[in-house]
C-alpha cells in the first residue's frame, strides 16, 4: 500500500481507512483530532493511539502539507503564503485578522478555467484542480503555524472563505470533503455561517451543495443583465441570470443565513453607471418579491496588465451604493487590506511563471472587513 495523505480524508473516509487496518472507529476519531485540532503530523507523537498503530501508520500513511514558497506579512497584520503545488504551479492563501475574527481565504484550483474578464487568475489559465488534502493543507498549515507563533492553543482562524484562486464548484469532489472537515467538531469546528463558498454561478453544483453541505454562499454577479454579464463572466452564457437566480432562491432555505451575498466588481464605465444600478435594483426587487433576500458587496477593481479595465471612481461607487441603499438593499463596500504585500490573489502565483497578476475575486477577500455604507444627509459614508 502506497502511503496516503490523511489530509485527503474527511472523518467518514478516515474511519473507512482505519477499518481497512483492522482498527475501530474511535481510533479514526483520535487520529482526526490529532491531525486537525492539534496539528500533529508525526504519528509517534500521537500518544493516546495504540503503540502498534503508531508503528504501523508510517508504513501506510502520512500527514503531508504543502511546501511554502514565500510568506509576506503586511503592516496591517494580513499574512499571505504562496504554496507550491508542483509542476511550476503555485496557489495563494491569505489570513486577514480582525479584533473579533480571523479569516482565511483559501484557493481551490491552480489557475481557473472560468475566464472572467476582470480576473487575473483566469487570464493565467487553468492548470488543475487541487486535491482535498491540498485545500485543507492551506488551513492546516495556517492555523497551526499562527497558533505556534502566538503561543496560544485556542483557535486563530474563525472564518474560512473559498474565494482564492479557482472556481470552487468546478472542483466539487474535492471541495465537499474539505468543507466537512472544516465543519466537523472533531476537526476545526467552524460554524456553517462562518464558512463561505464563492462561485461565479455553476448552477448544477449550487443545487448539489444545498443538499450535500450547505454553507454560506457568495455569488459573483457583476452585472444586472445577461448581455453585460456574458461579456464579463463567460459562464453566464451557459447558466444565464434567470437560471442562476432560481438556483440561489432554491439554495436559500438550506443556507445557514437568511440571505445570500452577491459580489459586484466595480468597473469604470462598464457596470457602474446609475442606469446599471437601476437595472440591478429592478432585478433584485423581482427576487425580493419572491421571498429571496440578499446582500451586495461592491468591490473596487484592482487593474492588471492587458485587462482593458479601470477601477470605478470613488464617487461612482458611492453613488451606486446610495441607489441600492435607498431601495432597501443592504450594501457594503470592501475596504482593501494587505496592499503592501500584494494580497490580491494571483499576484504572487502569476510571478511563478511570469504571468499576469491580480485577481478581483481575491481582492474582495483582501478586505474581508465589510464597511457598511449608510445614506445620511445626502452623503454616502462608511459606518
Amino acid at each position: 500500500m502506497n502511503p496516503v495523505n490523511l489530509l485527503d480524508f474527511d472523518l467518514a473516509e478516515l474511519t473507512a481507512f482505519c477499518a481497512q487496518l483492522g482498527e475501530k472507529p474511535f481510533r479514526a476519531t483520535q487520529l482526526f483530532r490529532w491531525i486537525h485540532q492539534r496539528g500533529v503530523s508525526q504519528f509517534a507523537d500521537m500518544t493516546d493511539l495504540a503503540k502498534s498503530l503508531r508503528e504501523r501508520l508510517p508504513q501506510v500513511a502520512r500527514v503531508q502539507s504543502l511546501p511554502v514558497l514565500s510568506r509576506h506579512n503586511s503592516a496591517d497584520g494580513t499574512v499571505k503564503w504562496l504554496f507550491d503545488v508542483g509542476e511550476g504551479n503555485a496557489v495563494e492563501t491569505v489570513f486577514i485578522p480582525e479584533t473579533d475574527r480571523g479569516t482565511l481565504c483559501i484557493s481551490s484550483q491552480a489557475g481557473c478555467a472560468v475566464g472572467c474578464r476582470f480576473c487575473s487568475t483566469g487570464h493565467q489559465g487553468f492548470s488543475r484542480n487541487l486535491t482535498t488534502g491540498e485545500i485543507l493543507a492551506q488551513l492546516w498549515y495556517a492555523e497551526h503555524t499562527l497558533r505556534g507563533e502566538r503561543g496560544q492553543s485556542e483557535r486563530v482562524i474563525t472564518n474560512v472563505v473559498m474565494m482564492g484562486m479557482g472556481e470552487p464548484l468546478q472542483n466539487y469532489a474535492a471541495l465537499v470533503p474539505a468543507l466537512k472537515v472544516m465543519l466537523s467538531d472533531h476537526g476545526y469546528g467552524l460554524s456553517r455561517r462562518r464558512v463561505t463558498v464563492s462561485t461565479s454561478g455553476v448552477v448544477p453544483m449550487i443545487e448539489r451543495l444545498a443538499q450535500d453541505c450547505p454553507v454560506a454562499l457568495a455569488v459573483s454577479l457583476h452585472a444586472p443583465t445577461d448581455a453585460l454579464r456574458d461579456s464579463l463572466v463567460p459562464l453566464n452564457k451557459k447558466y444565464p441570470l434567470a437560471e442562476l437566480l432560481t438556483a440561489c432562491r432554491n439554495y436559500l432555505p438550506h443556507a445557514p443565513r437568511d440571505f445570500l451575498t452577491f459580489e459586484y466588481c466595480m468597473l469604470d464605465g462598464v457596470n457602474d453607471q446609475p442606469a446599471h444600478a437601476s437595472a440591478l435594483i429592478a432585478l433584485l426587487e423581482e427576487q425580493r418579491a419572491q421571498g429571496f433576500d440578499c446582500k451586495l458587496n461592491l468591490i473596487p477593481f484592482n487593474p492588471f496588465p492587458d485587462s482593458g479595465l479601470r477601477c470605478s471612481a470613488p464617487s461612482a461607487v458611492e453613488t451606486f451604493a446610495a441607489q441600492l441603499i435607498r431601495s432597501g438593499f443592504v450594501t457594503t463596500v470592501r475596504k482593501t487590506r494587505g496592499d503592501d504585500i500584494d494580497a490580491a490573489c494571483g499576484q504572487l502565483a502569476g510571478d511563478v511563471r511570469d504571468r499576469t497578476s491580480v485577481d478581483a475575486r481575491m481582492q474582495a477577500l483582501r478586505s474581508v472587513v465589510e464597511q457598511p455604507i449608510q445614506w445620511s444627509n445626502g452623503e454616502v459614508r462608511a459606518s
